[in-house]
């Protein structure tokens, strides 16, 4: 994961999405935006409490330098995917709600930004290329747990014709082994995901949605992972382990205005 910067915001991109031609994506930081502390920076949530014509503010800036109409939806670490298609658009605002909640979003549109909003959750983004179908999927423990990102591709191929082998899949920033901490794990996470133990309580959720990435039939080198800790690096992205009210950082993916792809 490489960065960018644009004015007082900084914005991450991986370079394997980047080459994908007509693939938009970034990764935005908190510095910069107009929130005040304890959410100071560019929260995009409007959940957790902050002054709502700051998180406008921020959200508006973030599509003013990323373009297209941008899709958020009220996430609750559940297991609903949602495809967004041209009829799901009720408007032409450039910044859009969806009114029901999701942890997963794809779309085949041009022009349309998936959005994914975390702190300390992981932002996975995926990306078949030959389909022009793009997904973002929030994935917590509770996530892993349940396998909402085997469920997402599964849904790719299902509903848009996507094959797993051509998929390219980024895990962004989010609580690293040194951080993810579990002193109640026999209760909270399943024997079969015991074996991503790091020491006595700790666990890699980024190994964990490797694994469950590539058990869906995406090549190794096609998963990557930004490998930076959200708890490690509160100064860059917000941390709920970290500071438990605190705001919420943006991933997005999505296509391109001019791209051809199933959009229906």
């Amino acid at each position: 994961m490489y960065l960018l910067r644009k004015g007082n915001n900084y914005l991450f991109q991986f370079a394997p999405l980047a080459r994908i031609t007509g693939l938009v994506h970034t990764v935005m930081a908190r510095n910069g935006g107009a929130s005040a502390p304890p959410f100071n920076g560019s929260n995009v949530s409007s959940g957790v409490g902050d002054a709502p014509e700051a998180v406008t503010a921020n959200r508006n800036r973030l599509q003013k330098m990323t373009g297209g109409i941008h899709i958020y939806t009220r996430q609750n670490h559940g297991t609903t995917i949602r495809a967004i298609r041209r009829d799901v658009l009720a408007t032409k605002e450039t910044i859009q709600t969806l009114p029901h909640e999701a942890d997963a979003l794809i779309t085949d549109v041009p022009g349309v930004r998936l959005l994914i909003q975390t702190a300390d959750c992981q932002a996975v983004m995926l990306a078949d290329p030959e389909a022009r179908v793009a997904a973002n999927v929030h994935c917590g423990w509770r996530g892993n747990v349940a396998d909402i990102i085997g469920r997402t591709v599964a849904c790719m191929a299902t509903e848009f014709d996507c094959r797993p082998e051509r998929m390219v899949a980024a895990i962004g920033p989010s609580l690293g082994p040194c951080c993810a901490e579990f002193v109640n794990y026999e209760q909270e996470i399943p024997r079969s995901l015991w074996p991503f133990r790091v020491g006595r309580h700790h666990f890699d959720l980024w190994a964990i949605s490797r694994h469950q990435l590539h058990r869906t039939g995406i090549a190794r080198e096609n998963i990557h992972a930004a490998g930076i800790c959200t708890r490690c690096n509160p100064h860059l992205f917000f941390s709920y382990r970290k500071a438990r009210q605190t705001g919420r950082f943006a991933a997005l993916i999505g296509w391109d205005e001019t791209c051809k792809g199933q959009a229906s």
